[in-house]
């Protein structure tokens, strides 16, 4: 079956703190409901925790390291699942009951499989 990344854009938190406690019991709600579809998944730290690596021109050229974030936005990317389904259609509908769909917003990608997946 198609593998479809669920990636998660909500406000830069840090899922961890004890403010966003209240969030924890619904995505664990999601997690329980989609464990038949669900491959992995992890939540991620703040991009106040984040380092951008650039190379300068081609491999092996100057290597640029900055501290996060990337970029200043309003929702960014906060974690992930990877999703087992039949097609686009059922990864989106399931996506759609991803805690992050409604206090941000959550981007279907397909993975392309690559080798003996």
């Amino acid at each position: 079956m198609p593998m479809y990344a669920a990636l998660l854009y909500t406000p830069d938190v840090d899922w961890s703190a004890p403010e966003e406690a209240g969030w924890v019991p619904q995505y664990s709600t999601f997690a329980q409901e989609a464990a038949g579809q669900i491959r992995g998944g992890k939540a991620l730290a703040p991009t106040s925790t984040a380092t951008v690596v650039r190379v300068v021109g081609a491999r092996g050229g100057e290597v640029v390291v900055s501290d996060g974030p990337y970029a200043e936005t309003k929702e960014v990317l906060t974690g992930f699942y990877l999703l087992e389904c039949a097609d686009l259609d059922e990864a989106l509908a399931l996506a759609a009951t991803i805690p992050s769909a409604w206090h941000g917003a959550v981007e279907v990608r397909p993975v392309i499989p690559f080798g003996k997946e």
